[in-house]
């Protein structure tokens, strides 16, 4: 950990009279960092402002704050926090990253901050790159996350990237650095973990400093990355005047840039909820522009619709008041028709309200979206498929709820359940072994 001190002492060059913004959780990673910069604060006197989120869904998370307060208090060290009051729709993780951010934003801004210091480390890095590539990303998401990023006001700095957990663990023990435990980060129904858990390890096998190579890849990416962003943003106003693509010119550009032009729209609509899009869109995109046929059109999640007409398209919020929607289910989902699932840790029920998977049986992470034509589900106790259309109608569910009702899906697109309606082939009994419940409410 002495490499860490050195950076932000040496190359970052944190002086006397400088404000820096720790953001802490109370987990091991964080309170190391935390801790680092304890001692620096010793050291050359900087004020250190530690920031913690209370995500409002774990009851452990009020004792969480008032353990990294009190030790806060001990180290002379500003205390601040806030409570996520409410979710919406949103992927939960993602949602509360943004709510986060926008929070150290804040705080950063109250106190003139130079730096804001997240506890991200070598594993992390690792975890995120191998997730993209199994997801399909953009050549800055394939990247993972940055060392430092420069923000308007700001920087962010990640010293922590070049170390992996079990170093941090070590340096825990050896400084007698207390911290807190989520238990959920070793539930396997959650994407992250099971990287974490099973497929990291292997990696380390093969070369226990592997977190140092893919630091290296994901260095080499963004600077490939960073190349051709300067390449588009030399064509982009001609491409893409008043927001809609010319079709004759986009065409004129090398399919790398052609793709790096539709990413940059993309990241440009979807912002905070990037994460809904995958590779798969983008080059759904790219082959309806690519198309001989004069008119198109496609539907994204959260709503935008892309239209070509003749040489333009564009990418607009539907008209409709039917959304369409699509949810990867981690915790919780407020579902647009005003209902819920929810991953729960035990269940009596055993009606078309709650759902048991096994990962043997279907490919996670699990997601819930609206039907689409076609939509055909193994219908529990039946031979052969139906088609979710049929079911609505022998369970006479009204036109105009038909459109938003969710239908629950694994990675492999197949429908694994129909929430208060129909389980499928794959739903198991109380008796049977099973690692996930979902309830429906």
């Amino acid at each position: 950990m002495d490499s860490v001190f050195d950076f932000l002492l040496n190359e970052i060059g944190i002086k006397y009279g400088d404000s820096v913004v720790v953001a802490v959780s109370g987990g091991p990673d964080s309170m190391a960092m935390l801790s680092i910069m304890a001692k620096i604060k010793e050291f050359i006197d900087v004020e250190v402002i530690c920031a913690h989120v209370n995500h409002n869904v774990r009851k452990e998370s009020i004792s969480e704050k008032v353990f990294v307060e009190n030790f806060c208090k001990n180290k002379n060290i500003v205390f601040e926090s806030m409570v996520i009051e409410d979710y919406g729709d949103d992927n939960f993780h993602n949602e509360a990253r943004s709510k986060r951010y926008n929070y150290f934003g804040k705080i950063v801004k109250k106190y003139n901050a130079k730096y804001l210091l997240t506890a991200h480390h070598g594993d992390d890095l690792i975890e995120t790159i191998l997730m993209r590539i199994v997801r399909g990303s953009t050549l800055r998401g394939y990247s993972g996350f940055s060392k430092v990023v420069k923000q308007k006001d700001y920087t962010i700095i990640r010293p922590l990237i070049n170390v992996t957990k079990s170093d941090i663990l070590k340096y825990n023990q050896e400084n007698n650095i207390e911290f807190v435990q989520d238990a959920s980060n070793q539930k396997d129904v959650y994407t992250r973990n099971r990287f974490r858990k099973y497929i990291v390890p292997e990696f380390k096998k093969e070369d226990k400093n592997v977190h140092n190579k893919f630091y290296k890849f994901s260095k080499t990416l963004l600077a490939y990355n960073d190349y051709i962003d300067l390449q588009v943003s030399k064509i982009i106003k001609r491409v893409y005047p008043q927001d809609t693509i010319n079709i004759e010119e986009f065409k004129k550009e090398e399919y790398v840039i052609q793709m790096k032009i539709i990413y940059y729209i993309l990241e440009r609509i979807y912002q905070d909820d990037l994460m809904l899009i995958t590779d798969r869109h983008a080059e759904l995109l790219h082959s309806v522009i690519m198309s001989n046929k004069p008119s198109l059109q496609i539907h994204l999640p959260n709503n935008i619709k892309a239209v070509k007409s003749y040489n333009n398209l564009v990418l607009t919020l539907e008209e409709t008041k039917t959304d369409s929607y699509e949810i990867e289910i981690i915790n919780h989902v407020n579902l647009p028709n005003g209902m819920n699932i929810e991953v729960v840790n035990e269940s009596k029920q055993t009606d078309n309200n709650v759902c048991r998977l096994s990962f043997e049986d279907i490919k996670f992470p699990l997601h819930v979206r609206n039907r689409i034509d076609g939509d055909k589900m193994h219908v529990k106790g039946m031979i052969g498929s139906k088609k979710i259309k049929d079911i609505f109608i022998d369970e006479k569910i009204d036109l105009k709820d038909r459109d938003v009702w969710p239908v629950v899906l694994d990675s492999n697109d197949e429908i694994v359940w129909l929430p208060g309606l129909k389980k499928s082939k794959f739903d198991k009994s109380n008796e049977e072994k099973y690692d996930i419940i979902l309830k429906y409410y």
